[in-house]
């Protein structure tokens, strides 16, 4: 028996609020808040898939509070975009 659609995303931000539809919401808070670019790897690719990323940009608002780790795709140190290292997917990270 196929398991039931997920409800759409109105009704879960609804429900839950934006953060439970955050593609980040199960990453520890050490990944989310890092402050270097490999250790908010997981938080960054999670925000690939987000379907709040812009909401998450709009609420945390990184710019206005010195924030510190991932928010709208970004990695924010002091609340200033921090340049990323350009990946290829699926090559090799070693180096």
């Amino acid at each position: 028996m196929p398991s039931a659609p997920p409800p759409p995303l109105p009704e879960v931000l609804e429900s839950f609020g934006w953060r439970a539809a955050a593609a980040c919401s199960g990453l520890p808070p050490h990944t989310v808040f890092a402050r270097q670019e490999t250790e908010a790897r997981p938080a960054l690719t999670a925000c690939e898939r987000c379907p709040v990323v812009r909401r998450c940009l709009e609420v945390v608002a990184p710019a206005e509070n010195w924030f510190d780790g991932v928010s709208g795709g970004h990695l924010w140190r002091n609340g200033r975009p921090v340049p990323l290292r350009r990946r290829d997917h699926g090559a090799s990270d070693v180096g």
